[in-house]
């Protein structure tokens, strides 16, 4: 991703994952990319011939596009504008300036096999909630997510993820038929290698 007002891409979409436990229920999680969209979505609405929203992404100059193959030729455009841009930057400091790690501008593609392997680093960061709020930390976190949970039409991050997990465990994962044959394409594929 570009930093507002750039042209080139100097930051992955540097996602950021948390977590935290609530007694008697599955942990509250949260885990987004700082980009605007996921790359897959353009990559997608190319291969229908569709035009994306000129706000997704940026050419190759720079220039916001609503041509895919030019989104793919530039670089994708953080959420939030200049605050996800610069949360972005954080996870840089985290994850590459303070570990060692390649920068975003820096690290090869994870979509091709050209070059290195990217070369990318991940922070984790663990924090024991009882030695921060004691025993009060789970009856926090209970009213917490009863609170924003208890209006209409909220959903909690995660919850529908957790939701659809157990559909598929239960009732199985329906694919569209032209993914089906594609799979069956490659499997086919690969067993002749």
């Amino acid at each position: 991703m570009p930093f507002p007002g750039g042209s080139k891409a100097m930051m992955g979409t540097n996602p950021l994952a948390f977590a935290a436990p609530i007694p008697g229920r599955a942990p509250l999680l949260v885990d987004l990319a700082l980009s605007l969209v996921a790359r897959s979505k353009i990559v997608a609405a190319q291969k229908a011939g569709r035009k994306i929203p000129a706000d997704w992404a940026i050419d190759a100059h720079g220039t916001a596009t609503d041509d895919p193959a030019a989104a793919l030729a530039g670089a994708l455009q953080p959420v939030g504008g200049a605050k996800g841009a610069a949360l972005a930057l954080m996870v840089e400091v985290l994850c590459a300036a303070l570990v060692g790690a390649r920068y975003g501008w820096e690290a090869s593609s994870f979509l091709d096999d050209r070059g290195d392997s990217p070369g990318v680093g991940q922070m984790l960061i663990a924090l024991d909630p009882g030695a921060f709020a004691g025993p009060g930390y789970g009856p926090r976190m209970l009213d917490l997510v009863g609170a924003v949970g208890a209006e209409a039409g909220v959903r909690l991050p995660g919850d529908r993820r957790l939701a659809s997990r157990e559909r598929v465990r239960t009732e199985g994962l329906a694919i569209a038929p032209d993914l089906h044959h594609q799979i069956e394409e490659l499997a086919a594929e690969l067993e002749r290698k």
